[in-house]
């Protein structure tokens, strides 16, 4: 071959090396999360925010949009499962969830998931004073949905779950005085109690807590191992330059302060779903003042 050959190939090769590297930072990322039956519901703003955050700090070109039809948690997964509708959820996390779906196991809410505040009826407020131990808890039942992890941890506690099909079903039965709780996370309570407004008879008990070890992860199809790396990248950055703590910290220590969470009397009840995976060790991923 020539020289002047040698070079043209070598030109043809530059420029397809260029145009690939051109076509892998300018691809677009569309990445559909599960749209929920509230645009302005105030629970999916933070993952939502988080999920940004960690978007942005890997520099790819994406567009983040809900699905077209609402989809609640259960449906959701097996959308997720199918590669249909999603290919990003957040949820709690347990042994079968991680089986079927790829975790990125950095908690986003902190392990907040798993510190449970009381929905109630005002008629049965008086019923949790003076408790003073988880046997006494134990005598309440908890209103729960059917397929959630949360119902088997409370199961495998000894306490008798009232199950709905639905999520606001549980509230539903709660107005007829039905079940004695409905015990909601701390980052999910508050909106769901304003959305019922003021004339609704169900409030906040004001004095208790349950803690179980668990976290709320974004999950991808196990198909989509460069989505998964993509996120758990761009978390770990956020995590490193503090920008998701920051966000963290903004959203839900009012919330925490709000409820009065310092001075509640918490139990703390085991959670035999939590995969041995959890990384439960590294002190930086969890929100330490819940137990």
């Amino acid at each position: 071959m020539t020289n002047k050959g040698m070079l043209g190939m070598c030109r043809a090769l530059a420029l397809v090396l260029l145009l690939g590297c051109f076509s892998v930072q300018g691809a677009l990322w569309t990445i559909t999360y599960p749209r929920p039956i509230d645009d302005t519901d105030e629970r999916t703003q933070y993952p939502i925010a988080l999920l940004k955050l960690a978007l942005d700090k890997t520099g790819v070109n994406y567009e983040l949009r809900p699905s077209d039809r609402i989809l609640l948690s259960g449906k959701a997964m097996r959308q997720l499962r199918e590669n249909r509708q999603v290919n990003v959820v957040w949820s709690m996390t347990d042994i079968q969830r991680e089986k079927d779906l790829n975790a990125i196991r950095i908690p986003i809410a902190k392990g907040l998931i798993g510190l449970r505040v009381f929905a109630v009826n005002d008629k049965k407020r008086a019923k949790f004073k003076n408790i003073s131990s988880i046997e006494d808890m134990r005598g309440f039942v908890p209103v729960q949905g059917e397929d959630w992890p949360d119902t088997k941890i409370l199961q495998a506690n000894g306490f008798n779950v009232f199950t709905v099909p639905e999520f606001d079903e549980a509230y539903d039965f709660l107005k007829q005085g039905r079940g004695d709780f409905f015990p909601r996370s701390v980052i999910e309570i508050t909106p769901e109690l304003e959305k019922l407004g003021k004339g609704s008879n169900i409030s906040l008990e004001p004095s208790y807590a349950l803690y179980y070890p668990t976290a709320m992860y974004y999950f991808v199809s196990n198909n989509n191992k460069t989505l998964a790396n993509l996120i758990e990248s761009g978390l770990r950055r956020a995590k490193a330059d503090g920008s998701f703590d920051k966000l963290f910290q903004s959203t839900y220590l009012p919330v925490l302060d709000e409820i009065n969470m310092s001075e509640r009397t918490i139990f703390t009840i085991e959670n035999p779903l939590l995969p041995d995976d959890t990384p439960l060790d590294d002190e930086s991923l969890w929100y330490t003042s819940m137990q």
